[in-house]
C-alpha cells in the first residue's frame, strides 16, 4: 500500500508541526481552516501560509523560543492516518474536531492552493478557480494535465450556464475558453449539440448530468483530484477505499466465504477480522432421500435451482422440488422407461426440458419435458449407438449425443439429425457459449472443440490418463475433469494450461463427476472412491472438507446454483445426501466467530 507520501520535494509542509523548547514565549500558534498555521508575535501574522508540516514557532528578544510543549515527531505513516482521519471526520462535518486535530497534531489535511481551490470550485467561482490551476501547477507531477483540469472546469462552467437558460455566456465558454485548449475536440462536437436542448430537464437527460448543484461539483472535484498528488490533496473517501479493500482481501483469504460481497461497509464490523465459520458451510447432511432402490448415478440441480434431478439404476429420474425457504427436497415426479438405468442428465437452458442418458451399452436417450411430466422425444439413431452423454446448444432448441462407440450427433428437439461427426469416441460433452463450438472429450485422453459450423476441430487439453468427465465454469474459461487415477485437475481453457490438481480425492476408472460451486464459483466438490465428497477452495490444492455419510462410492456432486449453501450428492450406496450449513446454526457464537478456517473436522 503507498504511504502517500508523493511530491515530498516541494510538499515536505506535510511534516509535523515542532514545537518550540520548554519554556514560556510571548507568541500564540494557532490553526485554521482545517490546519492552516499561523503564528503572531505583538499581533503581527508572521507565518500565515506556511506549508502544512513546516515547523512554526516565533521568537520574542531572547526568550525561549515556542509556548507549546515539544511535540513527538511523526512518521510519514503516522502523518498519513492523521490526514485520513481528518479527510473522514470532514466528510462528517466535524470540522471543529478536524481543527483541533490538526492543530495538536501538526499536520494540514491539505495544501492551502488546494483547499482555495476547492472552495472556489464548490462555489461555482469558475474563474477563481482557473487562477488556482496556476498555483497548483508547480505542485503536480505532470504539468500537461493542467489542461485536462482546465478542461473539466470549463464543461462544468458551460453545462451550469446552460441550465441557467444563459446560452450566450455558455456559447462565449464554447468557442473562447473550450475550443482554444484544443483538447478533446470530439467532447466538444458533443457539447455543442446541447446548446439545441430547450429546457433544463432535456438537458440533464441528455446529458445524464446531475445539473447545477453540490452534487455535481463533488463529483467534478472527485475527477479533479485524480491529477494532484494525495500529498497536495487527498483522493476522495479515501480512508473508506482503504477499509473496504482491507474487508475484501480478507474475504478473498476467507476459505469459507460463500455468500455474494456486499461493498458496503456498513455490512460488517471492522472491530474483529473477518472469519466464516465452517458451521454456515454445506459440510452437514440436512437431508437422505431413499426414493431410489438401486445405485444412484447421476444428479443435477436445475438452472434455475428450484429442482433437483437424480438418474438411478433402477431405471427412473426422480424430480424433486427445492423449498425455497427451508431448501428442504420433497418429491415432485417420477420419470420412468430408461431400460438400461439412468448415468447422465441434462438441463435445458430454461429448465423445460431434461434429456436422460444411459451407461456405455445404452443407444437410447430420453427427452423429458419436466412441467408436464411427459416424453416429448425418445432417440435412437441404431442399435449399435451408445448415446451416454448430452449437451445443451446455449439456444435451447439443439444439443449434441454421443458415446464411445464412435457417434456424435447434432439434433432438434424432436430427435432429428441436424450434423453429424464420425469417428469420435465421446466420453463426456459441453456446448460452449458461442453456440457453434462443442466441446468433447475422447478415448485419447483428450479434449477437443468440434466446430460443427465450418467444421474444423482442434485440440484443447491433453492429459496423459483418461479423462472420466469434465464439467465447465460458467464463464466458459475453466474447465474441471475427474482423470483416471489422478483425481480432478482444473485446466484454463482459453491459455490451454493445467491451473491446478486437487488432492485427496480417490479417482479410479469409475466415471465420477464433479463440480463448481458456491458463490462465484468459488469451490469445488467432488465425490470419491473411498465414499465421501471432497470440496476444494479454488485456489487452494488441499480440501477444505471431507463430507462423510455414504458408505460407497460417491458418482456425482451437484452445487445448487442459486442457493450458494446446498448441495447434493449422489451414490452407490442407493442414497442422495442434501448438504448444508450446521442446524440451528447461531451465528453470535463465539467459537464460530473465532474458528480458524483451515478447519478439517468432518
Amino acid at each position: 500500500m503507498q504511504s502517500n507520501g508523493e511530491g515530498q520535494g516541494q510538499d515536505s509542509e506535510l511534516s509535523c508541526l515542532n514545537s518550540a523548547q520548554n519554556g514560556e514565549s510571548s507568541s500564540a500558534v494557532g490553526t485554521h481552516s482545517n490546519g492552516v498555521l499561523t503564528s503572531t508575535n505583538n499581533g503581527n501574522n508572521v507565518g500565515a501560509g506556511l506549508g502544512s508540516g513546516t515547523c512554526v514557532a516565533s521568537t520574542s528578544s531572547g526568550s525561549e523560543v515556542g509556548s507549546m510543549k515539544k511535540k513527538k515527531l511523526l512518521s510519514q505513516s503516522e502523518e498519513d492516518v492523521i490526514r485520513l482521519i481528518g479527510q473522514h471526520l470532514d466528510g462528517l462535518g466535524l470540522n471543529q474536531t478536524v481543527d483541533l486535530l490538526m492543530q495538536e497534531s501538526g499536520c494540514r489535511l491539505e495544501h492551502t492552493s488546494a483547499t482555495k481551490f476547492r472552495n472556489h470550485v464548490m462555489e461555482g467561482e469558475w474563474d477563481k478557480a482557473e487562477n488556482d490551476l496556476n498555483e497548483l501547477r508547480a505542485l503536480m507531477h505532470s504539468p500537461n494535465a493542467i489542461v485536462r483540469m482546465k478542461f473539466l472546469l470549463l464543461q462544468q462552467k458551460y453545462l451550469e450556464y446552460l441550465e441557467d437558460g444563459k446560452v450566450l455566456e455558455a456559447l462565449q465558454v464554447l468557442r473562447g475558453e473550450l475550443t482554444p485548449l484544443k483538447y478533446n475536440t470530439d467532447r466538444i462536437h458533443v457539447l455543442s449539440g446541447y446548446l439545441m436542448c430547450s429546457h433544463a430537464e432535456d438537458l440533464r437527460a441528455k446529458t445524464e448530468w446531475e445539473g447545477k448543484g453540490t452534487n455535481s461539483r463533488c463529483r467534478l472535484l472527485d475527477k479533479l483530484q485524480t491529477y494532484l498528488p494525495p500529498s497536495v490533496m487527498l483522493p476522495p473517501r479515501r480512508l473508506q477505499t482503504l477499509l473496504r479493500q482491507a474487508v475484501e482481501l480478507q474475504r478473498d483469504r476467507c476459505l469459507y466465504h460463500n455468500t455474494k460481497l456486499d461493498s458496503s461497509l456498513d455490512s460488517v464490523t471492522l472491530l474483529l477480522d473477518h472469519v466464516c465459520s465452517r458451521k454456515q458451510f454445506p459440510c452437514y447432511t440436512q437431508q437422505i432421500l431413499t426414493e431410489h432402490c438401486n445405485e444412484v448415478w447421476f444428479c443435477k440441480f436445475s438452472n434455475d435451482g428450484t429442482k433437483l434431478a437424480t438418474g438411478s439404476k433402477d431405471t427412473t429420474v426422480i424430480i424433486w422440488q427445492v423449498d425455497p425457504e427451508s431448501h428442504q427436497l420433497k418429491l415432485l415426479r417420477t420419470l420412468e422407461g430408461h431400460a438400461y438405468g439412468v448415468s447422465y442428465l441434462a438441463w435445458s437452458p430454461d429448465d423445460t426440458y431434461l434429456i436422460a442418458c444411459g451407461p456405455d451399452d445404452c443407444s437410447e436417450l430420453w427427452l423429458w419435458n419436466v412441467p408436464t411430466g411427459e416424453l416429448r422425444t425418445k432417440m435412437s439413431q441404431s442399435h449399435e449407438d451408445s448415446l451416454t452423454s448430452v449437451a445443451w446448444n446455449p439456444d435451447g432448441k439443439r444439443f449434441v449425443t454421443g458415446g464411445q462407440r464412435g457417434q456424435f450427433y447434432q439434433c432438434d428437439l424432436d430427435g432429428n439429425l441436424l450434423d453429424s461427426w464420425e469417428g469420435v469416441r465421446v466420453q463426456c460433452l459441453w456446448c460452449v457459449g458461442d453456440g457453434r463450438t462443442v466441446l468433447a472429450s475422447d478415448t485419447h485422453q483428450r479434449i477437443r472443440g468440434y466446430n460443427f459450423e465450418d467444421l474444423t476441430d482442434r485440440n484443447i487439453v491433453q492429459e496423459d490418463h483418461p479423462i472420466m468427465s469434465f464439467t465447465v465454469s460458467k464463464n466458459g474459461r475453466l474447465a474441471l475433469l475427474n482423470v483416471a487415477t489422478q483425481g480432478v485437475h482444473l485446466w484454463d481453457l482459453q491459455d490451454r494450461v493445467l491451473v491446478r490438481k486437487y488432492q485427496g480425492v480417490t479417482q479410479g476408472f469409475y466415471t465420477i463427476h464433479s463440480c463448481f460451486g458456491g458463490h462465484n464459483e468459488d469451490f469445488i466438490a467432488s465425490g470419491s472412491e473411498d465414499h465421501k465428497v471432497y470440496i476444494w477452495h479454488r485456489r487452494s490444492e488441499l480440501p477444505i472438507a471431507e463430507l462423510t455419510g455414504h458408505t460407497r462410492t460417491v458418482n456425482c456432486v451437484s452445487w445448487n446454483p442459486i442457493i450458494p449453501g446446498l448441495m447434493a450428492s449422489a451414490s452407490d450406496d442407493g442414497t442422495v445426501r442434501v448438504w448444508g450449513p450446521a442446524p440451528f446454526l447461531d451465528t453470535q457464537e463465539v467459537d464460530g466467530l473465532n474458528e480458524n478456517c483451515s478447519n478439517m473436522d468432518s
